[in-house]
């Protein structure tokens, strides 16, 4: 049995993320109000069929006075074995000959039960015709007869049939709910797992608890599952990722879109999780800007522009470049408007230092990459700051290297610089290699070096050299001597 049949809920204590749901339905059960039309509206996994089948459990039975007939009642119901209980797939059974047969067997009164309940799944996909004819059983049901309508998509709702139901919408469970619930199934399951990578699984499924425990479900062989093992399966898309693309739409900077797409496609992130977050922060951003009484127009369009990218990327072939049409669109309006809303859009993202500080000082610099070493000490380092540097070893480049790499601006260069492994170190000179002709071009750039270099003396109270070399071929030349390191091995140590 999966996971999430296993701890599918089976009352309304076990519900979790919907209690306006459960608190109304238990109350009206109790006063006798309940209603013969319900309609459970809300995104996929969060508790809708579940809900229903509860709700039908209550009605079923709370005209039955004998416990063994009501237990009895409450299996049929918990394993789909019930006459009384007729669960319908929408998406399957959808036309008016279905709904007709329906309407059909609404004549005979229960066998069993108290009631006969009606489940309607993915209600929106019914065809108008069908809608047409389970109007009028809707406005008129006889009186054992109840119908819960479930559906993801309440717009496609025809009002007719909205108005003779009950409408309850299901929210979006939260992250910290589904990760208490996911934690508290790894405790019953003695599955071990990280707690960022039950956050990761939270923030991926977009608050839906089905896909959740699914997802738990299909990493529950693992001996620990770890962030890498959830990124590995379900692809991530970091904030650095949302941070350099706004910051390039701000900036105007089509290439650095265009690099940023092609980076995330290459390291095999899902694009889908890359917009969803993306279009996270632009929400972030309407609210402040609405907070602080700014105009909103520029920031609508975006959201409207990403909207439409997540539609459409869904069936496109070639899903990257829907993405990168939609964002290179925002760049096309020669007053940019964007200016204005920098702070409001880049302030959710967490920056280590600002791009554009940090461009102008590296500009400011020599521009000659292989300058040579000795001038600069002498001019840039003080006696008094020598004594207290750390020592260049191999050893203690690698240590700093998280440091270094996570200092590192803009973003597409950060992403680029995750690529790279240190494997020698001679004197005042870093070597870096990297398995990626791409990322290897990005950080040996002139701006991008230098700022690296930068961090570099930060740490070690000296100009240090940086050397970017491909991962094959030439990085046996550049470990002669002790030096000389396996690439994977120093990931290892680093990572």
């Amino acid at each position: 049995m999966s996971l999430y049949q296993k701890y599918r809920p089976l009352s309304f204590a076990d519900v979790v993320g919907q209690d306006a749901v459960v608190t109304t339905l238990e109350e009206a059960a109790k006063q006798n109000k309940l209603a013969h039309a319900f309609l459970f509206a809300g995104g996929r996994g969060t508790g809708k069929t579940s809900v229903a089948r509860i709700l039908a459990k209550v009605i079923m039975t709370r005209t039955v006075t004998d416990e063994a007939l009501q237990k009895k009642i409450i299996e049929g119901v918990e394993n789909g074995s019930l006459v009384d209980l007729l669960e319908i797939d929408a998406a399957s059974n959808r036309g008016i000959d279905d709904v007709r047969e329906l309407i059909e067997k609404i004549q005979f009164s229960p066998v069993v039960a108290g009631a006969k309940v009606y489940i309607i799944d993915e209600a929106h996909m019914l065809t108008k015709e069908a809608f047409n004819a389970l109007l009028k059983t809707l406005e008129e049901p006889p009186p054992y007869a109840y119908f819960i309508l479930a559906t993801t998509e309440i717009n496609k709702i025809p009002a007719t049939i909205q108005s003779r139901c009950q409408r309850f919408p299901f929210r979006s469970i939260s992250e910290e709910e589904i990760i208490r619930r996911l934690q508290f199934i790894a405790d019953q399951e003695h599955i071990t797992i990280d707690r960022e990578a039950l956050r990761a699984v939270a923030r991926h499924v977009d608050g839906g608890m089905r896909d959740a425990i699914s997802l738990l479900d299909q990493m529950r062989s693992l001996s620990k599952i770890t962030l890498k093992d959830i990124d590995e399966r379900i692809g991530s898309a970091g904030s650095e990722f949302v941070e350099a693309v706004l910051q390039a739409i701000v900036d105007r900077d089509a290439s650095v879109i265009l690099e940023t797409i092609q980076l995330i496609e290459e390291e095999g992130h899902a694009l889908d999780v890359f917009l969803r977050r993306l279009l996270s922060a632009v929400r972030s951003a309407l609210h402040k800007s609405i907070e602080k009484k700014e105009p909103i127009v520029d920031i609508q369009r975006m959201l409207e522009t990403l909207l439409r990218a997540i539609r459409d990327s869904r069936n496109a072939p070639v899903p990257g470049l829907v993405v990168e049409a939609a964002l290179l669109s925002l760049l096309s309006d020669p007053t940019e408007p964007m200016k204005g809303h920098t702070s409001t859009l880049l302030s959710g993202i967490e920056k280590k230092k600002p791009a554009a500080e940090k461009v102008t000082r590296a500009k400011a610099e020599t521009k000659e990459e292989d300058a040579p070493i000795e001038p600069i000490e002498k001019e840039k380092v003080k006696p008094a700051v020598i004594v207290e540097a750390r020592d260049v070893t191999i050893e203690s480049v690698r240590a700093a290297w998280p440091e270094i790499v996570n200092a590192a601006t803009p973003a597409s260069v950060k992403m680029s610089l995750k690529n790279g492994r240190v494997v020698a170190v001679e004197g005042l000179t870093v070597t870096v290699g990297f398995t990626s002709a791409f990322h290897k071009s990005k950080v040996s750039s002139l701006e991008a070096s230098r700022m690296i270099e930068e961090t570099m003396e930060e740490i070690f109270k000296r100009h240090l050299r940086l050397v970017c070399i491909a991962a094959e071929g030439d990085a046996a030349d550049a470990t002669e001597s002790s030096t000389e390191v396996n690439l994977a091995e120093a990931a290892a140590e680093i990572f």
